[in-house]
């Protein structure tokens, strides 16, 4: 049986990052992704990257609206590798670090964290807010990975590509996944 794997886009600026990991995540034969994009996220996508939503959702296994709280991954019975959320709004890690599960991609997340799964965030914001700075370090004290989409250079970049691909395999790096794209210190040569 295929490893489930929860992918979630929300509202914030990056869904060229989602679509990135998800085509790293898609070259891995022993996953089964299974996405939820927020409303906000789908009206984000359209303003940024048109093609985007349609390219995820042939990437994903499965889709789920993301007003069914009834849905399979809202179940701690849902067998799961973990859940990733990129681009993650400051919405939705406050709704994560308060426990308000009012969607699909926040009840997910409560899920994981009482279930004891990997959850990582992609926060993405500029700058952050005190309140920011707090939830974030709130929710890594019980163990969600935060993996803000930073610029590297020690890889020596040749384009914005060579940069998501470099946050994808540090991503996957976390869930215990080759991006055979990311290039590790002292590897770049």
């Amino acid at each position: 049986m295929k490893q489930r794997l929860i992918v979630a886009i929300t509202g914030a600026s990056g869904t060229a990052l989602a679509v990135n990991l998800m085509q790293h995540l898609r070259q891995c034969a022993e996953l089964e992704l299974h996405l939820i994009m927020t409303d906000s996220a789908l009206r984000t996508c359209r303003e940024e990257y048109p093609q985007g939503e349609q390219l995820l959702r042939n990437l994903a296994d499965r889709v789920y609206d993301p007003g069914d709280i009834g849905a399979a991954v809202a179940s701690g019975s849902f067998r799961t590798r973990g859940m990733v959320v990129i681009p993650c709004s400051m919405k939705t890690l406050a709704g994560i670090h308060s426990g308000y599960s009012d969607n699909l991609v926040l009840r997910a997340a409560d899920v994981m964290l009482k279930e004891g799964k990997p959850l990582l965030l992609v926060p993405r914001e500029l700058p952050l807010s005190p309140v920011h700075l707090r939830n974030m370090y709130e929710l890594s004290m019980m163990g969600v990975r935060m993996l803000p989409p930073m610029m590297t250079f020690y890889q020596k970049p040749e384009s914005i590509t060579d940069m998501m691909d470099h946050l994808s395999g540090k991503i996957m790096d976390q869930l215990g996944l080759e991006c055979p794209a990311y290039r590790r210190w002292m590897e770049t040569e």
